[in-house]
């Protein structure tokens, strides 16, 4: 690691002898490189204050002093699969229909890179890519098909930490570092070589959990593993207990959320903080990580003519309003770190403008100088992080003022919808009737303990109807609802005379096989009941 630091010094000193490289106008003759870094479950406001004073994180920092940082970037959907599918799409997650983590892009279907490819770039993908269907566990896509079940059954393992006991393990997560390898080794090899552009695609599963053993109370990816190495970089002393309401005060779908991932039980204040502290040192790896890839482009004498991204799918809410993982509008699992830097990108600019994951197509079709598809959901971003545009005005006019995010899978019993607009948050569920709605100002509690729906009904009222205009969402409801069905009695029917065998076997086993007579009934009565929403 010592020479990673030293490559780091010499990059910042490249940086101090050259300080316009990154500030070229893009009317160069030559379109730059691009390479995006994508990690899973990262937090983005770890990328900016007060966040980022709790952990280490010198290659996002040096992004950030290096080129622009978008202080309000979102997932359009706080999930994996639907994420993914909504960045490789630039389309929203209703367009695409990408409902859960088995539910995403047909595999031939056309993204950025797809489009670049055709015009001249030489493309190349590592690592966790997740954005077609047919992934993920029978169980995954069991639960959200069934998520509108009149019963309640834990479907994750309690959240725990595990310690590597060695103060020099610096590879914790191999596969991440093994694509990381590869990804360096065709700069090195490859694309050097390349007289054309190109294009490189890096995705990291880290800083999400690591799976827990399959039986007994751990089961699911509940586990935040890391070592003594990366756990020194977190500054323990600024890790904050997050406040909880009291579960009998809980919005109802908050509650279902924190009793399906295991969470309502007691935690003792040293459990919360080792998993915080856990999960950002998880976070310091992922930047390691990132940084191996911009000292391999410094050393190839390329950083200067590559526009590097570096992004997440969603966050992680880390013990945040008592639940761990993500499926949730809360900041901690919907606010994504999103920083671009290289030639045509502002140095050292934040830009406080609502953005979202469904404005990656565009600004990579841009940054390529590609004619952008009239069908698009999202916005280049070239624009906001560029020195050509210095009106304020004008600036506004480029990314509406607000962004959407929807969420219709597992551990969350509503298909639920986030407008994010300036400092307000509002949150609509299921049908808009049956599930109370949620309105947060995130200037004055950012930490979104109180929601303020009922106190402001006027901009409630006109959030709804700006929401509305957006996506008939009781409508999306209703399909997403029809879907879930068909879906099961497709599987059901496929297990045939297996089936209470294996329902009973999935993640929520422990509860489960106490009652399984009980559940199966419920389910029965959920398949013979109207195709509609119910309320919650």
């Amino acid at each position: 690691m010592l020479l990673l630091w030293v490559s780091l010094v010499a990059v910042s000193a490249l940086a101090v002898q050259a300080p316009g490289a990154g500030e070229q106008r893009r009317g160069a003759a030559k379109v730059p490189n691009v390479v995006l870094v994508v990690s899973d479950s990262f937090d983005g406001r770890l990328t900016f204050h007060p966040g980022s004073q709790v952990v280490k994180l010198p290659f996002i920092n040096f992004m950030k002093a290096r080129g622009t940082s978008f202080l309000n970037a979102y997932t359009n959907s706080p999930i994996c699969c639907p994420s993914r599918a909504a960045m490789w799409s630039g389309l929203f997650t209703h367009l695409t229909e990408s409902w859960n983590n088995f539910k995403g892009l047909d595999p031939n279907y056309t993204t950025w890179m797809d489009v670049m490819e055709r015009h001249g770039y030489r493309t190349q993908k590592f690592g966790k890519l997740d954005y077609t269907s047919g992934h993920h566990s029978i169980s995954n896509r069991v639960e959200a098909w069934t998520r509108d079940v009149a019963f309640l059954l834990r479907q994750e393992g309690r959240p725990m930490v595990n310690l590597i006991h060695n103060r020099t393990k610096v590879r914790v997560m191999e596969r991440d570092w093994q694509n990381t390898d590869k990804a360096i080794n065709w700069l090195r090899k490859e694309a050097i070589n390349y007289t054309e552009p190109f294009v490189l695609y890096l995705g990291l599963n880290l800083p999400h959990p690591y799976p827990s053993p399959s039986s007994g109370e751990n089961f699911g990816s509940s586990t935040f593993h890391t070592s003594l190495y990366w756990l020194g970089k977190v500054s323990r002393d600024a890790i904050k207990i997050p406040k909880w309401s009291p579960l009998s005060e809980m919005h109802p779908v908050d509650y279902y959320s924190s009793y399906t991932k295991n969470c309502t039980g007691r935690f003792t204040e040293k459990e919360i903080k080792n998993i915080r502290a856990f999960y950002y040192a998880m976070c310091a790896e992922t930047d390691a990580m990132l940084g191996e890839i911009i000292l391999a482009l410094h050393q190839l004498d390329l950083l200067q003519k590559t526009i590097v991204i570096y992004s997440s799918d969603h966050g992680e809410l880390a013990m945040e309003h008592r639940q761990f993982y993500k499926m949730s509008m809360y900041e901690a699992s919907a606010h994504v770190p999103l920083l671009m830097m290289g030639p045509g990108i502002k140095v050292n600019l934040q830009v406080s403008n609502v953005v979202s994951l469904v404005d990656i197509y565009p600004t990579m079709l841009d940054i390529a100088g590609i004619r952008l598809p009239q069908n698009l959901s999202g916005y280049s971003l070239l624009p906001l992080s560029s020195e050509t545009f210095k009106n304020e005005h004008k600036l506004k006019n480029l990314h509406p003022p607000w962004i959407l995010s929807e969420f219709h899978g597992c551990n969350v019993n509503a298909s639920t919808y986030m407008l994010r607009t300036n400092h307000w948050k509002y949150i609509a569920y299921s049908d808009g009737a049956s599930v109370l709605p949620q309105l947060f100002d995130l200037s004055s509690d950012p930490d979104e303990l109180t929601n303020v729906a009922v106190k402001f009904p006027e901009i409630t009222y006109s959030l709804d109807q700006k929401l509305r205009s957006i996506i008939n969402y009781p409508k999306v409801s209703a399909s997403v609802h029809q879907y879930n069905k068909e879906q099961f009695i497709k599987w059901k029917q496929s297990i045939g005379q297996n089936y209470s065998n294996v329902i009973a076997n999935l993640r929520w086993h422990q509860d489960w096989q106490k009652e399984p007579r009980k559940y199966e009934s419920a389910i029965d009565q959920w398949l013979k009941t109207r195709m509609n929403p119910r309320a919650v």
